[in-house]
């Protein structure tokens, strides 16, 4: 995630003016509360601090999205405080926003650090709502797990069905589940049984792993999905994945080695428009040390046949 904060600099403080000392004691007051409520560990306080939609440490967030990321914060470091430094803040203003900058001191599981932060603030009903919130671009640890980029796979896994096993191979149960693409309007083609999908900003699916060192693994072409935990096909110590990639008339298996995202075979085709009811069992099956059988639909002089071969995995 990319913590964008210079340009922000560069757009509100040039050109910016002074803030009436009331509005600036007001303001003092309106953070100190928020860092207060980081410290007390209750989200719901901090629900009247934001406005509806928030850019939150560079990434476009619902209020309710914030919240549910200052929630699993606060349970995953239930001693987590943060204070403003030395009480130092400042504040300018512009067209009715005001940016507010300081270095907040954090404090969570044993580790003190500092950041350069800031709040961008609009006034709504009466009363301070934050626009933006991050750390400077220029921050060294942007990594650390306080940060939103640490809880970004567990925000998406706890919306969507999960999928157990040890895909990492440290013996340990963790689980995975599929980030699908936001679909337009389906449109029917010419062809019968058929058709065709737009997707939002693609149609790509993502499954992405609760455990931190597995990358994500990205599937183009893919909006409509199921997982299979195949187990340990290449005796690595760690659980393969399935993907089944689902289209009105045919259904795709992809065999990823979760350990590193790569394929084990191509792409297990099935035509279910004449091979139907066909399961996982039908058409993938470990055969021997290293080996599995798979079957495809495959078309020969314009009929469509199930074709079996063994693979050798690596």
């Amino acid at each position: 995630m990319k913590y964008v904060v210079s340009l922000l600099f560069v757009v509100l403080v040039f050109g910016c003016k002074e803030v009436n000392s009331k509005d600036e004691n007001n303001l003092r007051k309106f953070v100190q509360q928020w860092n207060e409520s980081h410290t007390l560990l209750k989200s719901p306080y901090l629900a009247p601090n934001y406005m509806n939609v928030v850019s939150y440490y560079g990434k476009q967030r619902s209020r309710a999205q914030v919240l549910q990321d200052k929630k699993m914060l606060f349970e995953q470091f239930p001693d987590y405080t943060q204070s403003v430094l030395n009480n130092q803040i400042e504040v300018t203003e512009e067209a009715g926003k005001y940016l507010v900058t300081f270095k907040n001191r954090v404090s969570y599981n044993g580790i003190e650090a500092d950041y350069d932060s800031y709040l961008s603030v609009t006034i709504k009903n009466g009363a301070f709502r934050i626009l933006r919130e991050g750390v400077a671009e220029t921050t060294t640890d942007l990594d650390a797990p306080i940060f939103p980029k640490a809880r970004e796979n567990s925000l998406n896994i706890a919306s969507n069905r999960q999928l157990f096993g040890d895909f990492n191979g440290d013996g340990l149960s963790d689980y995975a589940t599929v980030i699908s693409p936001k679909l337009k309007v389906a449109l029917q083609s010419d062809d019968q049984g058929s058709a065709t999908v737009e997707c939002v900003n693609g149609c790509n699916s993502v499954i992405v792993f609760s455990s931190g060192d597995l990358e994500d693994i990205t599937i183009k072409g893919a909006y409509q999905s199921q997982l299979e935990n195949l187990k340990d096909l290449n005796r690595d110590g760690a659980d393969e994945i399935g993907f089944w990639d689902i289209k009105p008339t045919s259904k795709t298996l992809y065999v990823y080695n979760a350990t590193n995202g790569t394929l084990l075979t191509e792409p297990i085709f099935i035509n279910t428009a004449v091979h139907k009811s066909l399961k996982l069992i039908d058409v993938f099956k470990k055969s021997g040390v290293n080996k599995i059988t798979v079957t495809r639909s495959v078309e020969v002089d314009g009929k469509w046949i199930l074709k079996s071969e063994i693979i050798v995995l690596d």
